[in-house]
Parts: structure tokens; sequence; C-alpha cells
């Protein structure tokens, strides 16, 4: 069956970095796009990057261009998203989906999430 699970969540002082790690397996990685959203406390779920099943295309949320890049590996079944100069304001669960199109939004399979907290 299809498996998502996120890794490399934490603690991390504002300015600070991280890296998520996505392994997936259960399907052919390399057929499929795939995405990284978040949800803030009290908020809804939204969109953060996503990545081609190539990976020559990527997209990502105003809020985090320039500061985020989404990258994978398919010979490891794994996309990355590292997060720089991090805000209070990145605060979220983190999850990596698989993106049903590149072209779109919707995800037919999710991550259990990791969480991010940036504080001092």
């Amino acid at each position: 069956q299809v498996q998502l699970v996120e890794s490399g969540g934490g603690l991390v002082q504002p300015g600070g970095s991280l890296r998520l790690s996505c392994a997936a397996s259960g399907f052919t990685f390399s057929d499929y796009a795939m995405g990284w959203f978040r949800q803030a406390p009290g908020k809804e779920r939204e969109f953060v990057s996503k990545i081609r099943w190539n990976g020559y295309l990527t997209y990502s949320a105003n809020s985090v261009k320039g500061r985020f890049t989404v990258s994978r590996d398919n010979a490891k079944d794994t996309v990355y998203l590292q997060m720089n100069s991090l805000l209070p304001e990145d605060t979220a669960v983190y999850y990596c989906a698989r993106l049903t199109s590149y072209n779109g939004y919707e995800c037919d399979y999710w991550g259990q999430g990791t969480q991010v907290t940036v504080s001092s």
C-alpha cells in the first residue's frame, strides 16, 4: 500500500534551517508529482511547494519563495524540503503528499506529518 513518511521536523530558532524528508513506498515514485503542505494551529492546511515527477519543474507558494527549496531523489524514492531563513509564522505541521497531477493541487495520499516549530 502507498505510504509516505515524513521526518526532519523539530524546534529551530528564527533564521535557522531544517530539511524535511518524505520517504515513499508502495507505488512507482518517479511516476508522480509530489507536494508539501502545512497546517498551522487554528488554520487550514495550505500549499507550500510541489515538484514534477522528474524534478525539472517546481513551484512554491509566495510565502516561502526564496527561502524553501523542494527537491527529489527518484533513486531513493524520497522528496525533500529544504527550509532556510525560517520565521515564526512557518510553525506548522508539514505534510508531504502525492499529487494527482503537477498542474493542480489535488492529492490522493498524505503522510502523517512532522512538526516544525520556529521559536527563540
